[in-house]
């Protein structure tokens, strides 16, 4: 039981944590429950604090809407705790669509897809054009371009109101990930992801790679969703400081050498300087 939770811990926390949130979303619209209302776009917690998705405030801005003061303060609210914790949390701790992406990426390697299937073009800075793209239409167009099409949004307006057609949404990013590229939408395509990379680059936690644990063995970067971020493995002792990090903390969890583990960023970089001068001396 305890190899089981030492492998899986943060999976299960981050199931729990999204299923709990979707939860008191369900019952605000069920029950009348007052913890959390709203949806991931627009919320109010406890009925008094403001909540707002930044990058759709973004986009109503480029659209030329006047932006009312709770939702510029609900704006910066969830982007200053992004911004602390890490931008990508969200992703994988919050959005209902990486449960979809997960399962997925489960099945891709149950059936060992990646040997059977071409390798496909792509490039994870799509991401971040599809995130201008979406600012320049809202400004053209007057408005909110990826709100208007939004599989996330579609996804938990359906969990929490009704599903109707969010099952489509479901259904063509499995499939999408499935069958056409691996981690394609999160990794590649998502605008809120490419949104939240950015804001990640400042945040205080951070995984960190102690290389005098480290054997090499490469597991870490099997499982991660981003695994370019993990450039260090068998090299160095160095924080990931890339904003692309999901925290999803499999890497953490897969690492059998110890030399993967949650830190603060600045207590890091001490610990890091402290190393070499050891090693130098």
């Amino acid at each position: 039981m305890s190899i089981l939770w030492n492998n899986y811990r943060y999976l299960i926390l981050r199931r729990f944590t999204q299923i709990s949130l979707m939860l008191l979303y369900f019952g605000a619209n069920a029950w009348g429950w007052t913890i959390l209302m709203g949806n991931l776009s627009s919320s109010s917690f406890l009925g008094i604090i403001p909540l707002s998705d930044p990058y759709a405030a973004l986009q109503m801005f480029a659209a030329g809407a006047v932006l009312s003061a709770d939702l510029l303060i609900g704006a910066g609210i969830i982007a200053l705790f992004y911004m602390l914790l890490g931008g990508r949390l969200f992703c994988s701790w919050v959005c209902p669509i990486n449960i979809i992406t997960d399962a997925s990426a489960f099945v891709r390697e149950f059936f060992n897809l990646d040997h059977t299937q071409k390798r496909q073009p792509s490039t994870r800075s799509m991401r971040y054009w599809v995130l201008a793209v979406s600012l320049i239409i809202s400004f053209a167009l007057g408005i909110t371009a990826f709100e208007f099409v939004s599989p996330i949004s579609m996804v938990h307006r359906g969990l929490v109101f009704g599903l109707g057609f969010a099952w489509a949404a479901m259904l063509i990013i499995f499939l999408f990930d499935l069958f056409v590229l691996k981690n394609g939408w999160c990794g590649h395509i998502c605008p809120l992801g490419g949104f939240y990379s950015i804001i990640g680059k400042f945040s205080l936690i951070k995984v960190h790679h102690n290389a005098q644990n480290c054997t090499g063995c490469m597991d870490c970067k099997v499982v991660c969703p981003e695994k370019q971020v993990l450039f260090m493995i068998d090299k160095e002792s160095l924080p990931v400081l890339s904003g692309e990090c999901t925290l999803c903390a499999r890497c953490i969890e897969v690492c059998n050498d110890n030399a993967l583990n949650f830190s603060i960023r600045n207590l890091t970089k001490k610990q890091t300087i402290g190393e070499n001068n050891e090693n130098n001396e």
